[in-house]
């Protein structure tokens, strides 16, 4: 089975977050970026689904800072294909044009089964992966946590709130948008990795700018206010029910 995964590189959360002098979008020359976690449980999905049926993984990524180490690190965990899309355009792409992007380049390779994460934390305009199906053509089930694919269709296992589970049969090829993995994301030792950079093979193609640009337009970003201290409404019921009461007044919210 031929299995295509497209993942995303995003700012890592723990450290600090600065915002860039146009005001209008992130610094990203020093801050570490990581892969999105749901991409990490597409890559063991995909590779899961290959111990099974057989067939080949390749993991696509933009050319951007530690690229190179996530396909390495995905290489050394079993993906057969690493694929860098390179641009200087790259690193300004919002969801609809990566979408459209993706979809020029993995058509090409006829897959049965594209796997991307569910979604990002800096996704503004949507998940990367119901868009790719619009320009693929395909089906897209999303929140996706287990799949047992055969030649032609797969069982896709989604789980609901209230510990609801539905299973669906999907026609391939399809995209599915992964929110986790049957299994965590396997662990990969450094020394496996190194020995990935000396006989793994990173593919650059080119990325084609976008003919337009869709989606959300950022225009400024600013940090929250810094609030004062919460007040704890101390009393019985009826204390606390009368002093929100006076709060909500206070701000014209009753």
């Amino acid at each position: 089975m031929n299995i295509v995964v497209p993942i995303k590189l995003v700012p890592d959360l723990v450290e600090e977050i600065v915002i860039d002098e146009s005001e209008a979008s992130l610094d990203t020359s020093w801050v570490r970026l990581i892969t999105n976690e749901p991409d990490e449980h597409s890559i063991e999905q995909a590779l899961l689904v290959k111990e099974s049926v057989g067939g080949t993984v390749t993991v696509v990524a933009l050319d951007v800072e530690g690229a190179d180490d996530v396909l390495y690190t995905a290489a050394a965990k079993g993906a057969d294909r690493l694929i860098k899309l390179t641009g200087n355009h790259v690193t300004e792409l919002n969801n609809y044009a990566l979408s459209r992007i993706l979809a020029n380049v993995i058509k090409t390779f006829r897959p049965e089964l594209i796997l991307t994460g569910v979604g990002a934390h800096n996704d503004l305009d949507g998940p990367v992966g119901s868009q790719l199906a619009e320009q693929l053509g395909m089906p897209y089930v999303g929140y996706v946590a287990g799949v047992k694919a055969s030649a032609d269709s797969a069982v896709v296992r989604k789980e609901y709130p209230g510990g609801l589970v539905a299973e669906m049969v999907v026609t391939l090829p399809a995209v599915l948008g992964v929110q986790a993995a049957e299994k965590p994301p396997r662990y990969c030792p450094i020394s496996r990795v190194r020995q990935a950079m000396k006989t793994a093979n990173i593919e650059e193609m080119p990325a084609a700018e976008p003919e337009s640009v869709d989606g959300a337009i950022v225009v400024r970003m600013s940090k929250p206010d810094t609030g004062e201290r919460a007040e704890m409404l101390e009393g019985d019921i009826e204390q606390v029910a009368d002093r929100l009461i006076e709060i909500l007044r206070h701000i014209d919210v009753l």
